[in-house]
C-alpha cells in the first residue's frame, strides 16, 4: 500500500524518489518498508500489473531510472488497501512486547536498567520527531498529513515512558513478578 501511494500521490515518479519519500517519512521504522526492496517492490508490483512504466532515462553517467505510474487495477488495489487499514484494528508486531513477557527470566538490576534506558530511547526519538515535525523542512516540504503521522508516533513513545518508570520502579521495589508457586525461570532450577 505504500509504495502505490507514493506513486499515485507524486506520479510519474522515479523508484529512487519513492525510496526517499518513504525514507523522509520514517516509513523504515513503523511500515515495515526497508529501503532496499522499493525497487523490487516496485518491479513486482509492474509485474502484477498494478504498476506500468512510463519511460527508462539514462542522464549522464547515472544509473537508468525508471519512472512508474500507477494502473486502474493498481488505484483499485490501493484504495481497497487504504480503506482496510482505516477502518479496520489489528495489534502492531513488537518484538519488545514479546521480549517482556519473559521479564522475570532476567536479574532485576538488568530489567530495571533496561526499562530506563527504553524511556532515555523513547524520549530522544519522540524529541526527535518533534523537531522534524517543528522544522521549516516539515513546513515547507511535506504534506500536513506527514506532520500528524509523526506527531502520532511521538505521542506513542511519550505515552509509554511513564510505563517503564513506573514498572522500573516496582521491580526495583521488590514486587513479586511470578505467582507464589510459579518456579523462578532466573532460578537454578531454570
Amino acid at each position: 500500500m505504500m509504495i502505490l501511494g507514493v506513486v499515485k500521490l507524486r506520479q510519474p515518479v522515479h523508484g529512487y524518489d519513492v525510496r526517499r519519500e518513504l525514507l523522509s517519512w520514517d516509513a523504515d521504522k513503523w511500515a515495515s518498508v526497508a529501503p532496499g526492496s522499493v525497487y523490487h517492490a516496485l518491479r513486482k508490483l509492474t509485474v502484477e500489473g498494478l504498476l506500468e512504466e512510463v519511460a527508462t532515462q539514462q542522464v549522464g553517467a547515472r544509473p537508468a531510472r525508471t519512472t512508474y505510474r500507477i494502473t486502474a487495477k493498481g488505484d483499485q488495489e490501493y484504495e481497497e488497501l487504504l480503506r482496510r487499514y482505516w477502518w479496520e484494528f489489528d495489534y502492531p508486531v513488537d518484538p519488545f512486547q514479546a521480549a517482556a513477557a519473559f521479564l522475570p527470566v532476567l536479574p532485576r538490576e538488568e530489567a530495571v536498567a533496561a526499562l530506563r534506558n527504553r524511556a532515555r530511547m523513547l524520549r530522544t526519538n519522540a524529541d526527535r520527531l518533534r523537531a522534524s515535525i517543528e522544522s521549516d523542512w516539515m513546513r515547507t516540504t511535506k504534506p500536513t498529513h506527514v506532520a500528524w503521522l509523526l506527531e502520532r508516533s511521538a505521542l506513542q513513545m511519550e505515552a509509554e515512558i511513564p510505563w517503564c518508570e513506573r514498572v522500573a520502579e516496582q521491580i526495583e521495589a521488590g514486587v513479586e513478578l511470578l505467582p507464589e508457586g510459579m518456579a523462578d525461570p532466573s532460578g537454578p532450577e531454570a
